[in-house]
């Protein structure tokens, strides 16, 4: 009995849009930028038009320290993506950030059981594959960039 064997597709990637556009430019220089509203100062990501907290249209950008600290976690045994099943089993964290805002990505450099609330962590920069750079999670004393 033959076995056919599906080719791998590629991972979805995202789209920049006009809103994003900086950030996804911050992450290809290797710059986390954040944005702010520029009526109210209120820290907001994922980038988007509108402030929640005010309405306003107004932003600027600001650059993220780099750092943060473990919110949560997950260990996917099951991809969400056929693209995803070569790399499995993978950690995803939502991670708090200094400026007052959380990202979620893929942890590195460490496997889930090194994790705990509040501990310490880097964003790391990783290019997909297709020309795009992604921001990573790593430990405070992890490399990835």
């Amino acid at each position: 009995m033959r076995t056919m064997q599906t080719a791998i597709p590629a991972k979805p990637a995202p789209e920049p849009t006009t809103d994003s556009r900086p950030y996804w430019e911050g992450l290809a220089r290797g710059t986390l930028l954040l944005q702010r509203c520029a009526e109210c100062g209120r820290m907001r990501h994922y980038p988007r038009p509108l402030c929640d907290a005010c309405h306003s249209f107004a932003a600027d950008w600001i650059e993220a320290s780099g750092r943060a600290s473990v919110h949560s976690w997950t260990v996917a045994h099951h991809p969400y993506h056929p693209a995803f099943r070569g790399e499995l089993p993978y950690t995803v964290v939502t991670a708090d950030l200094p400026e007052g805002v959380r990202i979620v990505a893929q942890l590195r450099d460490a496997q889930a059981d090194r994790l705990w609330i509040g501990a310490p962590l880097r964003i790391g920069f990783e290019d997909n594959g297709e020309g795009m750079v992604l921001p990573v999670l790593v430990t405070a004393g992890g490399s990835n960039k």
